[in-house]
């Protein structure tokens, strides 16, 4: 079946609740057999589901300032993030380090990347980026608004570069037959238009209610437009296009910049 084909049998709600199940371990319904085809169009909705992601926890971290200090709060959020999504894009993000750092030859990282066993490398980053995301989360918990703005914004932003990523690279692997995880490979110019209009939406609305500065906006827009190009090279260089693992480390990174930038400019 041919991915244009796909909403003639499922509906863009039925791809929503895909794409959540997808990417969260939230159970929801599917009551109809998934195809790499609909996963592939589910991914369109993949930023709508950090965006619900987002206010999800930053609804949670409202609730637990209320009772506890900024640190624990910005803690207990982190870890109720990992719960909901499995850890899906910190995996990415170790498999990655390991493969990269521990391989020479592009099937030595491939191989190396789909081990679950973790390594130095990736024990290493794992706990540099979570320690990141929590000083940058405290920095930022000294405004409530700020705080839970950037919670929205990394979730849903991180997810929208990430994604696009399938739209412009290669999908690489070891062999045809290995056993993976599934994975979206192609994604159509309305499913990039979708991504990049729901990271626009929520920006947008930031801006309108006074929350975020159009200056600030712009400024994370061309960061992560940069950090963009430098992931698809440094992926080309160590790979010669992407995998699963890559799609979560850029999400991983992708989320870490857009905290940074606000640490800088709030």
């Amino acid at each position: 079946m041919q991915p244009s084909s796909v909403q003639n049998t499922v509906t863009q709600g039925q791809l929503l609740l895909l794409a959540i199940s997808f990417l969260t371990r939230v159970p929801v319904p599917l009551n109809f057999t998934v195809t790499g085809a609909h996963l592939n169009q589910a991914s369109r909705y993949f930023a709508l589901v950090g965006l619900l992601l987002g206010v999800l926890l930053a609804l949670l971290y409202s609730i637990f300032q209320l009772l506890l200090p900024p640190s624990i709060s910005v803690l207990l959020m982190m870890a109720v993030g990992l719960l909901l999504t499995g850890a899906f894009h910190e995996d990415g993000w170790a498999d990655v380090w390991d493969g990269f750092g521990g391989g020479w030859q592009v099937e030595q990282k491939l191989a190396i990347m789909k081990d679950s066993r973790l390594g130095t490398y990736g024990a290493a980053a794992l706990f540099i980026i979570l320690l990141v995301k929590f000083q940058s989360l405290l920095f930022l918990s000294g405004s409530l608004l700020n705080v839970l703005s950037a919670i929205v914004i990394g979730q849903c932003l991180s997810r929208a570069i990430a994604t696009s990523l399938i739209f412009s690279m290669n999908y690489v692997s070891a062999d045809a037959t290995a056993k993976v995880k599934p994975l979206a490979m192609h994604l159509s110019v309305t499913s990039l238009a979708i991504l990049l209009l729901t990271a626009g939406f929520v920006l947008s609305c930031l801006i309108v209610f006074g929350v975020l500065l159009w200056q600030t906006a712009i400024v994370m827009i061309v960061v992560l437009l940069i950090l963009r190009q430098l992931l698809i090279y440094w992926f080309k260089q160590q790979l010669g296009g992407y995998t699963g693992d890559c799609l979560g480390a850029a999400q991983q990174l992708s989320e870490v910049t857009i905290y940074l930038t606000l640490v800088s400019l709030l």
